[in-house]
């Protein structure tokens, strides 16, 4: 399976990645300050010097994004929220955060915390330039740094959810209304109308002449309009779910196949002829694992006739499971935390039946058919 971003390891426990789309940023960024900005703002260095300050500059802003999302998880962390990873890529970064702040209160700190970090940068990089004033590449470095963090600072404090400010603003409403799923929708619905605003923006700087600039901005509010929705869809989901059980849910319908079949045979007789796409894997009459065309794809077609499904299998030991009583809500999250898309539901060590995003989906279609 190819993976969409590259891991770079570890900081507090946290995963950090670094996604594809980096890449492209980290060039156009490079050669934006090292035939435009530089060159305006310190005359008569060589060009390699321009592309070489210019390369670096652009992975300290990285850097300076990752400490701010750094922020973010660091008092997420304190609030017993947990942290999955945390991202870089074409917009900056991003920190998944486990799970919604228990309070409005938490909501706000977490919130606040990366752009306090951003500033705190800013005032440290701004101090450094009267000390890096006799060395010119350093002194350029640390200049653009101190203005970049603080411009990254105030962006992030536009009240447009989910943005920073818009999650401050979405704390402020929660607090006041004691309802979270009403602030979620108020503070969305502004993130729109603040991502509607950018597009104008840039769409009016386009005509005016200054295309490129224009398209930025008109595709950073495209940005900010989509993840709005998204957020405000996700609220609505999780409203939808609420109070509704896996046991509700779940496929008491599922495939069981002998540990011993092969994997050949499973698809000839399976997946080729019913598209079953997840199994149980049975020794006797116990259950001992889980196998997805997922996990098939991994193995090579050639290996298919000679390797068993207990081979390539995730052993019941290693599988994360559900109990039927458990809400849908943390359900579905708890197939986001592991990357899956179906969940065994088992209780007193006896396997209930199965959960897949697609028996949600099912579910959902049927509660609005029927105006539930």
């Amino acid at each position: 399976m190819i993976q969409q971003k590259i891991s770079l390891g570890r900081i507090l426990g946290i995963p950090i990645g670094l996604d594809y789309s980096w890449f492209l940023i980290f060039v156009l960024l490079t050669w934006t300050l090292a035939v435009s900005y530089y060159p305006a703002e310190f005359k008569n260095w060589p060009t390699v010097e321009y592309w070489l300050v210019g390369g670096v500059t652009a992975i300290m802003l990285f850097v300076s994004v990752l400490l701010h999302e750094l922020g973010h998880s660091v008092i997420a962390i304190r609030y017993k929220i947990p942290v999955r990873s945390i991202t870089l890529f074409i917009f900056g970064g991003v920190a998944q955060i486990g799970a919604e702040p228990p309070s409005a209160q938490a909501e706000f700190w977490i919130a606040i915390a990366g752009p306090i970090v951003s500033f705190a940068l800013a005032i440290i990089f701004g101090l450094l330039q009267s000390v890096l004033t006799p060395i010119a590449p350093l002194l350029a470095l640390v200049k653009y740094l101190a203005y970049i963090n603080a411009a990254l600072a105030l962006f992030n404090l536009i009240p447009g959810f989910p943005l920073d400010g818009g999650r401050v603003f979405r704390a402020v409403v929660w607090g006041v209304t004691n309802n979270l799923r009403r602030a979620t929708t108020i503070a969305g619905n502004v993130g729109r109308f603040i991502g509607f605003l950018f597009i104008f923006f840039g769409v009016w700087q386009m005509f005016g002449g200054n295309f490129i600039n224009g398209l930025w901005i008109a595709f950073i509010g495209w940005f900010l309009e989509s993840a709005a929705v998204a957020q405000i869809q996700q609220q609505r989901f999780q409203g939808l779910l609420s109070g509704h059980r896996v046991s509700e849910v779940m496929s008491e319908n599922y495939t069981a196949i002998s540990a011993d079949t092969t994997l050949q045979q499973m698809i000839d007789h399976h997946v080729l002829g019913h598209g079953r796409r997840s199994f149980v894997v049975e020794q006797g009459d116990k259950v001992v694992g889980l196998l997805t065309l997922h996990h098939l794809k991994e193995i090579p077609r050639e290996d298919w006739p000679l390797t068993t499904a207990a081979q390539a299998m995730i052993p019941l030991a290693e599988l994360k499971r559900i109990r039927p009583e458990m809400e849908m809500w943390a359900a579905m999250q708890e197939m986001d935390r592991n990357g899956v898309n179906q969940l065994p539901v088992m209780s007193n060590g006896h396997l209930d039946g199965m959960l897949s995003r697609e028996d949600i989906i099912s579910y959902l279609r049927t509660m609005q058919d029927f105006g539930i």
